[in-house]
């Protein structure tokens, strides 16, 4: 497998790991939870990047699910398991995808509702806020500067 893309799906791993989100926005930090922030991040990356090489963002998308898919393998899922699985992540992404699209339009309250509604037990209105520096961010690099290195968390 190329590994071209490693540095992006290793910063998008980074960003989920992040303890904040997990002592602040929801009740525990599970893996069901980690992924949901993993494919919010990545919603957003996308987001971001959309106006880019449609070919290499179709190559990010591939290369993210496949690595996804591994580490569900080594969780011990089953070959007949994994499908369903990801078809689940894979949907739950797109929809996660769709309600974002016009992120920038959205008041606070909205912004929060979206995140908050990806979670069972998100307990924190701050997210909008979090996912509003997030865009930011990505907004004032490059995707070039995300496949060269890998981003850290600003505290």
């Amino acid at each position: 497998m190329n590994n071209k893309y490693i540095n992006i799906y290793n910063s998008l791993v980074n960003l989920s790991r992040n303890k904040d989100l997990y002592k602040n926005f929801t009740a525990q930090d599970t893996f069901s939870d980690r992924l949901i922030f993993f494919l919010i991040h990545f919603a957003f990356f996308l987001k971001a990047f959309k106006k880019n090489d449609k070919k290499i963002l179709q190559d990010i998308y591939d290369y993210i699910f496949k690595q996804l898919e591994l580490s569900i393998r080594e969780i011990g899922y089953g070959d007949a398991s994994i499908n369903k699985k990801m078809k689940d992540y894979i949907n739950l992404f797109h929809s996660i995808i769709i309600k974002i699209e016009n992120w920038n339009s959205f008041n606070l309250k909205e912004k929060n509702q979206i995140i908050k509604s990806q979670f069972s037990t998100a307990n924190n209105d701050d997210l909008g806020i979090y996912f509003d520096k997030f865009s930011v961010e990505l907004e004032n690099n490059t995707l070039n500067y995300y496949i060269k290195s890998v981003i850290k968390l600003k505290k």
